[in-house]
């Protein structure tokens, strides 16, 4: 209740004299029908001729409001719970019906006005003392909150239920798209259309980790999202229409976020797939997260080199078995030598210039690689060979502090112990 003071005491019901009750109850129908016309009048969403049940439910209320009203001054501790039970139903049928509540509210303060008008008439041929007339209006206007707020608590509760319920077909609907194989087609639809959800031509998932503010992002409303997953998933629609690359980078602000490729909506499934990888790299320090939204498509080559990393090592295992009795540190300039030789076209100047050493320098490390490696770099397949694992070697030691190194050989390291040259 708006008011528990008022309501426990019986104040200030209280102060009612008893008999009041008795001069108001054969007015009630009377009442009843002037308020009903009033509310008509003022209020149009309640002037409905051809609807009887609405106005027979118009009825109900008023008239349910009247004799309580008069059952209260007869009886301060009359209970209000029936009334304000049924306030409640009226507000959340509202909800129910996508209303909102200010037709009803309206309603409610004409009917007091009417009220109020009817009982100040009545006052004058009672004789009634100017206190008893104003703890007259002060319970009207109490019990009128009173109803008001059982309305808007109902209304609220309705609106939470309905919300909870749509999200909670969201995340069913998120799970089916992101089903591998994909669930039916028609499953789908089906799902979409209780959720309220358009389907769209394309999609994009969105993978989600850490939150660096500590306001949840919010998504724009058909931006389908769990954030209860363990990896935080959303999916974008029309990822690629006019303005929506900086509308996600907006609503992903202050959030390490990975958005998927493109796809057709019923391949949802690859697309938080390469997302959730391109995370993990992202959290692996393999790929650098600057700044802003990373987007998976931009970073192709380096998803590939790691599609399957267990046949990327064994690929290095054999290709770069010549290094391994080196120290690792010297596999660590041979191979960075070797690398930028491959990228810059063979050219021993330009590999100087990348690598800021001396031109000199980077001769005899490439004559030390001719004797490791012979004629293996000659062959084109083999250098490309060779270039896919430096490639994955550079990430690793670059960005998350791992290294690929052969196997199967021991040696001994920098500071005399033996060195396993393997991924570490």
């Amino acid at each position: 209740m708006a008011n528990d003071g008022s309501t426990t005491s019986g104040r200030p019901w209280a102060d009612l004299p008893r008999e009041l009750a008795d001069h108001m109850r054969p007015h009630l129908d009377e009442v009843a029908d002037d308020m009903i016309q009033e509310i008509q009048t003022r209020v149009r969403e309640y002037d409905r001729p051809g609807d009887g049940s609405y106005s027979g439910t118009l009825r109900l209320a008023v008239e349910r409001v009247l004799h309580y009203f008069v059952d209260r001054v007869a009886d301060p501790a009359h209970d209000p719970a029936p009334v304000t039970d049924f306030f409640r139903a009226i507000g959340r049928g509202e909800a129910g019906e996508g209303r909102s509540l200010d037709a009803m509210q309206t309603a409610m303060r004409v009917g007091g006005m009417v009220a109020w008008r009817r009982m100040t008439e009545g006052a004058e041929v009672l004789q009634v003392s100017p206190r008893t007339l104003g703890a007259v209006g002060e319970v009207l206007m109490e019990f009128q909150d009173d109803l008001a707020h059982a309305a808007a608590e109902g209304f609220s509760q309705a609106k939470a239920a309905v919300a909870g319920e749509m999200q909670r077909r969201r995340k069913r609907l998120l799970d089916l798209l992101f089903a591998d194989p994909p669930a039916a087609q028609e499953a789908i639809a089906d799902l979409a259309a209780a959720a309220h959800w358009p389907i769209p031509r394309t999609i994009a998932a969105v993978a989600l980790g850490r939150h660096q503010d500590a306001r949840q992002p919010a998504f724009p409303p058909d931006v389908l999202a769990d954030l209860t997953r363990r990896t935080p998933s959303l999916i974008i629609p029309d990822p690629d229409g006019p303005g929506r690359a900086k509308l996600v980078d907006r609503a992903l602000a202050g959030t390490l976020a990975v958005v998927g490729p493109t796809v057709p909506l019923m391949e949802a499934a690859r697309s938080i797939q390469w997302a959730r990888k391109t995370l993990s790299l992202v959290q692996r320090g393999v790929i650098e997260a600057d700044s802003g939204v990373i987007r998976s498509v931009e970073h192709m080559s380096t998803l590939i080199l790691f599609q399957d990393e267990g046949l990327v090592t064994s690929l290095a295992d054999l290709r770069l078995a010549p290094l391994a009795h080196l120290r690792p540190s010297q596999q660590d300039r041979l191979a960075e030598t070797l690398l930028a030789w491959l990228q810059s076209g063979r050219n021993a100047n330009e590999v100087a210039m990348r690598l800021h050493v001396h031109p000199q320098t980077v001769r005899y490390r490439l004559r030390q690689l001719e004797e490791l490696f012979g004629d293996q770099l000659l062959d084109p397949d083999l250098r490309f060979d060779l270039e896919i694992v430096l490639r994955a070697r550079a990430l690793l030691a670059d960005n998350a502090g791992e290294r690929i190194i052969p196997p199967s050989r021991e040696a001994v390291g920098d500071s005399g112990e033996v060195v396993s040259f393997r991924r570490t």
